[in-house]
């Protein structure tokens, strides 16, 4: 009875591992900039590929960004500010202003962390092995600048049954013009 009990814990923790939810912090750092400033490398139209150091991105980029795009790190599941978003519009790499994906493809995949079916292009992003953590997976990275992004898993919706389960903090977010246009017009006649 003893070794079925270890079994199940044992497997219990693979599965809540596989979710993404590996090397969580519990205490998450403070952004050591105003992050309502773009760095000198981020361009939603530049598509040119971006190479500076650590140090640079260490200057330039919000700590908290810092840890997830450049050491691979995790943020806490349920933080992210996109998490439950419905807005329309795009999500760019918040490091280099590279568009990744378009909220159309974004679902509910209840793993904690913002979730797509399908990048805007293929060189949008960049797939790498991961076998970290007795884990045999496939990291997602930016294509314009190598940040790292989060995981893709096989078990997504169609049409592409993928989840890209991406950290909320390496993303940013602008909302599509034509909602925003047609929501202020609204707006304007509730007030009338």
């Amino acid at each position: 009875m003893k070794r079925v009990l270890q079994s199940l814990t044992l497997l219990m923790l693979a599965v809540i591992l596989q979710q993404c939810s590996y090397s969580q912090s519990n205490t998450p750092k403070k952004a050591n900039m105003d992050t309502s400033k773009k760095n000198n490398v981020y361009s939603r139209t530049d598509s040119s590929k971006v190479n500076i150091s650590d140090d640079e991105w260490r200057k330039i980029l919000p700590a908290d960004v810092y840890e997830i795009a450049r050491e691979k790190g995790t943020e806490r599941p349920w933080t992210s500010k996109f998490e439950n978003s419905k807005e329309v519009g795009t999500y760019y790499c918040a490091a280099c202003g590279n568009p990744l994906f378009k909220s159309d493809t974004k679902f509910e995949s209840g793993c904690g962390w913002p979730s797509f079916y399908q990048p805007i292009s293929k060189s949008s992003i960049i797939y790498l092995a991961d076998n970290s953590h007795g884990m045999t997976r496939t990291e997602v990275e930016c294509g314009r600048c190598k940040a790292h992004l989060g995981h893709v898993f096989d078990d997504g919706p169609p049409p592409t049954g993928l989840r890209y389960c991406i950290n909320g903090v390496v993303l940013d977010f602008e909302k599509a013009q034509a909602a925003e246009k047609k929501y202020n017009e609204g707006e304007q006649k509730k007030g009338e």
